[in-house]
């Protein structure tokens, strides 16, 4: 256990050093490996990782997603989101935070990042609610809460990753995440509903939209749910497979931004290589992890973990509480891939071990990451809104995610003594 601890504390130095990630994992990985099995092994298993990664039909899935969350974003999907949740929501008081919050459940359908759903609600709701007079304590709670929406509500491409790091299902965890999805968004918007009961110039009301104007709304949209409806139902339903329903999506999405007119060559050429980008980005991330779990799996680190909680007969449940209190100190310093990349290699057999549910602890990791994403003090998200938004003082941004945070604990703790709710749907439809 002593290599793998020094292995981590290596890792984590060389990050704070300014080493990106990736090679901070890969790195430490390599020679970790190198010293406990030798050279010869350490390069035999980091080029057989690399090739394999690299040429993986499952891993396919990824840029697929990615491609076809850029395809919709171009389109102007936030926009229509937006517009199409205030038509129904925004005369209730915080009505405008609480569209944001379903725009965010709706973007993060399609675009499968938290950061980029933050980033992209900032600049497309923020400048409303400022003109309707909302606090920026309010707006930009509901913008940086919201955002962590896009990391739970399917597809998602933390839970692809979670699902081929652990052999799970990868239709399974989407449809672990749908119920909880549905669940966080209900809890933020009561966060908003009780901060404006508070203070209710914080978020006052808008103009009741007739039906008409509702129903021309959806309009926007109606292109982009019968896309997720397709995916997400042939996946569901066994009519094909995740790679397979990402392809559909991807090309569907093409499909959707070009009857838009949201295409020229130049946008097209913007958009593949932007998607190129992030998937190098993250399978460079993924390498760097597989090969530093490589290393964590040649020590006994997985075991002696095992032994320990077995020799102080710690509750399992304990265990868990204590694996959400890490994650959630990580998500304060760290981005969402990184913290599932490092962590689930060292604690997914000790939470086998101890007899969970493993769809239903990936659900539990991804909502203490969500929790961890808007924690103070340097929460990713909050991180995105600092510098997209540089009048905002960070003591408004840690006043304005406080009860979202809150809302948040509820919702892993109703999680937490109700399993039920993540494994129930898997359990019907991947029997």
């Amino acid at each position: 256990m002593t290599e793998a601890l020094l292995g981590l504390a290596a890792m984590m130095l060389l990050a704070l050093a300014g080493l990106p990630i990736a090679f901070a994992m890969g790195l430490v990985g390599f020679f970790g490996l190198a010293i406990v099995r030798g050279w010869n092994p350490a390069l035999a298993s980091a080029g057989t990782l690399m090739y394999e990664t690299g040429f993986s039909y499952t891993l396919s899935v990824v840029p697929l997603f990615i491609l076809m969350g850029n395809f919709v974003s171009r389109a102007g999907l936030s926009q229509e989101l937006f517009r199409a949740a205030y038509a129904f929501i925004g005369h209730w008081r915080g009505g405008l935070a609480m569209s944001t919050i379903v725009a965010c459940a709706g973007f993060g359908s399609i675009c499968g990042s938290s950061i980029a759903t933050a980033a992209t609600m900032a600049r497309v709701a923020y400048p409303s609610m400022r003109q309707f007079g909302y606090s920026d304590a309010l707006a930009c709670g509901a913008i940086a809460s919201g955002g962590t929406l896009g990391i739970l509500i399917p597809p998602s491409v933390i839970m692809v990753i979670y699902a081929l790091m652990t052999e799970v299902n990868i239709g399974a965890m989407f449809a672990a995440g749908l119920i909880p999805g549905v669940l966080a968004t209900l809890l933020l918007m009561a966060a908003v509903a009780w901060q404006t009961w508070r203070d209710p110039k914080s978020g006052p009301r808008g103009e009741r939209t007739p039906w008409p104007e509702r129903l021309r709304a959806l309009q926007g949209v109606w292109g982009v749910i019968v896309l997720f409806v397709v995916v997400m139902g042939g996946i569901y339903g066994g009519v094909f497979t995740a790679t397979e329903g990402a392809s559909i999506g991807a090309f569907g999405a093409f499909v959707f931004a070009l009857a838009r007119r949201a295409l020229t060559w130049r946008t097209l050429v913007e958009v593949l290589v932007e998607s190129s980008r992030t998937t190098a980005m993250l399978f460079g991330i993924l390498i760097g992890a597989l090969i530093f779990a490589n290393f964590v799996n040649f020590t006994s680190m997985p075991d002696d973990l095992k032994n320990f909680v077995s020799q102080f007969q710690v509750h399992p449940m304990a265990v868990i509480v204590a694996i959400c209190a890490i994650y959630v100190l990580l998500g304060t310093a760290m981005e969402e891939l990184s913290m599932i990349l490092l962590t689930v290699p060292v604690l997914f057999p000790l939470v086998v071990h101890l007899g969970f549910d493993p769809i239903w602890f990936g659900i539990l990791v991804v909502v203490v990451v969500e929790i961890g994403l808007i924690s103070p003090p340097v929460g990713m998200n909050l991180f995105v809104l600092r510098t997209l938004l540089p009048h905002v003082s960070t003591m408004t941004l840690y006043r304005g995610v406080a009860p979202f945070v809150v809302a948040d604990v509820i919702r892993l703790a109703i999680l937490i003594a109700f399993p039920v709710i993540s494994t129930w749907l898997p359990g019907v439809l991947f029997k």
